[in-house]
């Protein structure tokens, strides 16, 4: 039986599951310059937007990650994503990965989504470290990392970019 799509609901926001129909914002959130600035991925096509949310939903399936689309409560179109992905082995700690379009930045959404986000992670899945890579460059996001009460892990590098920095919160 398969489990049903964890929607989380917050003041001003509904987290939902990404669905095909919404291919075309995903190819605006992973190919619009300003949002990918600080993100390491080659050109985008829109086949690749549907490849991806192909993979969202491949990894909910094998319990790899869960990938939220973020919509106001007033609309049902994507302002953003966040998730919970690179599950250890162990199902103790994960990743959260986020982006958000620049006309909805500033404003507190992404904040608003990621403590729902937290309290999921920690309450609802039962683990025990979130992590988050983010550019040094990228101010606002280490500035909503920090809110949240996550911490820089000192000395760990990403390998796979070496100008992110790597934080972690612990339950």
């Amino acid at each position: 039986m398969a489990i049903p799509f964890p929607i989380i609901t917050t003041d001003r926001l509904s987290l939902r599951k990404v669905v095909p129909t919404d291919s075309e914002r995903v190819f605006y959130f992973r190919s619009d310059k300003e949002i990918n600035k600080y993100i390491k991925r080659p050109p985008q096509t829109p086949e690749m937007a549907i490849a991806h949310i192909q993979l969202l939903n491949a990894n909910l399936k094998t319990d790899k990650g869960i990938s939220w689309g973020i919509t106001t409560k007033d609309s049902n179109e994507l302002i953003g994503n966040i998730c919970l992905w690179n599950f250890s082995e162990d199902k103790k700690k994960a990743e959260v990965g986020y982006d958000l379009d620049p006309k909805f930045q500033g404003k507190g959404i992404m904040s608003e989504a990621l403590k729902a986000v937290l309290d999921f992670a920690f309450n609802q899945r039962g683990f025990e470290t979130i992590e988050a890579y983010t550019d040094y460059r990228n101010i606002p996001s280490k500035k909503l990392l920090k809110l949240h009460g996550f911490i820089p892990r000192r000395g760990v590098k990403d390998p796979d970019n070496q100008n992110n920095e790597v934080y972690y919160l612990n339950r």
